[in-house]
């Protein structure tokens, strides 16, 4: 097995500061140079991640790409990852809730529960990507997101390079902190990156088929996720401490 690799948090404030001006190639390299294997881009397959496997890509590297399956995904979802396998000739790792727990939960509290209540919803959102990600990021030292600060005010302030305390405190990577939505959209059609079909038809923000619908112009990007919530975060835990957690579902 592998020697676990830790940096102190002191170390990642000053690589933060250190990466801020570079690209995202630049980051990837120094991620992947410095962790191997132990490393991994985790993606949902909206822009941000496409985006970063196609940088790894063209920067000739050869990282561990993951995945979460829910067990609810939209169709378009797996067209997308299987047109990526193919362009960039990777594997894809898909990493799936355990069977028993979901049965236990939809047994309890019904197939969609997610529509009762916030709490409802972040025990879904928990049992199907939080519980199988943190099963995954055990086994890691670096993760790669595509989190953006122009996403949310939730990640204004996200940086490159932080320690990540809710996952054993290992680097958390986010190369396109800086990057807006238009740099996004641009880079895709500039370099024939793949995309998901559904934001031909008005998605901006795609997760799970019964929690995501197109928004209205004029609607916030992540409006179309959760939408019969209001005034709460739109978050599902991935990215979440366990205090932002109990914060949302205090009610």
């Amino acid at each position: 097995m592998a020697t676990k690799k830790s940096i102190k948090e002191s170390e990642a404030e000053h690589l933060a500061n250190r990466f801020e001006s570079s690209s995202p190639e630049e980051i990837l390299r120094w991620t992947f140079g410095e962790f191997d294997d132990r490393a991994a881009i985790c993606t949902s397959f909206q822009t941000d991640g496409v985006v970063i496997i196609d940088m790894a890509h063209k920067s000739g590297l050869q990282p561990r790409v993951f995945t979460i399956d829910s067990g609810r995904l939209p169709e378009e979802t797996f067209d997308l990852i299987e047109k990526v396998r193919d362009k960039y000739r990777i594997d894809v790792e898909v990493y799936n809730p355990v069977s028993s727990e979901i049965a236990e939960m939809v047994t309890k509290n019904g197939v969609n529960l997610f529509y009762g209540n916030v709490t409802m919803r972040m025990l879904c959102c928990e049992t199907r990507k939080v519980r199988p990600l943190n099963r995954v990021l055990s086994s890691l030292d670096a993760w790669v997101t595509g989190l953006r600060r122009d996403q949310s005010s939730n990640r204004s302030s996200t940086p490159k390079i932080q320690i990540d305390p809710g996952h054993d405190n290992i680097l958390k990577v986010s190369p396109l902190a800086n990057w807006s939505e238009r740099e996004i959209w641009e880079y895709i059609h500039e370099n024939d990156v793949p995309f998901n079909d559904l934001y031909n038809r008005g998605y901006t923000s795609i997760g799970c088929a019964p929690c995501t619908r197109p928004i209205a112009q004029g609607e916030d990007t992540r409006a179309g996720r959760w939408w019969w919530e209001n005034g709460v975060l739109k978050e599902c835990g991935i990215h979440l401490t366990a205090d932002h957690i109990r914060e949302l579902i205090k009610d």
